[in-house]
């Protein structure tokens, strides 16, 4: 498959809990955030959006980001085994094996690693069941695309029948696999199918940057412009409950660079919001000559 690698949105930090409440411990994010913090470095300078066509561990960042708002119904148990899991998922891999001191799993080849990841996430599936088991059966898939790309496809086409996370992030990375065949009106339907969804757990811009991209491919070039400068002029125009501009995020950052490319002149009218100052204002710019 190929690693086009893209960087995709940035974890939010959660609000600080007031200290006369215990606070809850997520064992899953406890595990993975840093994790998480490893693979975004890596990718830094690279594109944040979280886009495919870009490897199977993309696809499990991406689905740890969205497991974490949604887990805490499930067991610590439970979790702490889906985590330990994610984390084979994400080992390093080198060919020189553990280096000395270090107590981190690394593998020598994806592969490896990819059938050690799926024999721990189908423990949890066995041990566990109910949706932490659903859960495991998606990472199973997306690593078995390192090992049995068509068995991998037949097991997301399965998943992504749910009406779930589960069943979106599935589909999502069918629509990946769609893409990677050349089957771009097939991966349209899908991405658009999450589009048209009352729900997501896949941002509205990742999928209509996805769904512009996949329009590039078809050569509309007027419609995948369309999206683009959508999703970039509503991010530059987006204000706060205060009415302050709010910062683009990297999405809408990376559509306005698409503008730019397709149609300098209409990529004017986008205009991202000036930095606050961070002393307030009130004092002159100083100038130097």
């Amino acid at each position: 498959m190929a690693k086009k690698k893209r960087r995709f949105e940035q974890l939010q930090a959660a609000a600080a809990t007031p200290k006369e409440k215990k606070t809850y411990v997520d064992p899953l994010q406890q595990q993975v955030v840093p994790r998480l913090e490893e693979v975004g470095k890596k990718l830094e300078g690279k594109g944040r959006t979280v886009l495919y066509g870009m490897g199977a561990i993309v696809l499990i960042v991406l689905a740890v980001v969205v497991f974490m708002r949604i887990t805490r119904n499930s067991s610590a148990a439970a979790q702490t085994a889906l985590g330990k899991a994610i984390e084979t998922s994400q080992a390093q891999i080198s060919e020189t094996g553990t280096p000395a001191g270090s107590t981190a799993k690394t593998y020598k080849t994806e592969r490896e690693r990819a059938e050690a990841a799926i024999a721990e996430f189908q423990v949890v599936v066995d041990t566990y069941g109910g949706a932490t088991a659903e859960k495991a059966k998606y990472f199973i898939a997306v690593n078995r695309l390192y090992i049995d790309r068509p068995a991998a496809i037949t097991e997301l086409e399965a998943l992504s029948g749910q009406d779930s996370p589960v069943g979106m992030l599935s589909k999502f990375a069918l629509a990946e696999t769609r893409i990677s065949d050349s089957r771009f009106d097939d991966a349209a339907k899908l991405i658009q199918e999450l589009l048209d969804a009352s729900q997501s757990v896949i941002s509205k811009d990742t999928l209509n940057f996805e769904l512009a991209k996949i329009y590039e491919k078809q050569d509309k070039k007027a419609e995948a412009l369309e999206l683009y400068f959508t999703i970039a002029k509503t991010a530059s125009e987006a204000k706060d409950a205060d009415g302050k501009a709010i910062r683009m995020p990297q999405t809408a950052i990376e559509a306005k660079k698409k503008v730019e490319e397709m149609d300098p002149e209409r990529a004017k009218q986008i205009v991202e919001p000036a930095p606050e100052a961070p002393f307030g204002g009130g004092m002159p710019p100083v100038q130097i000559q």
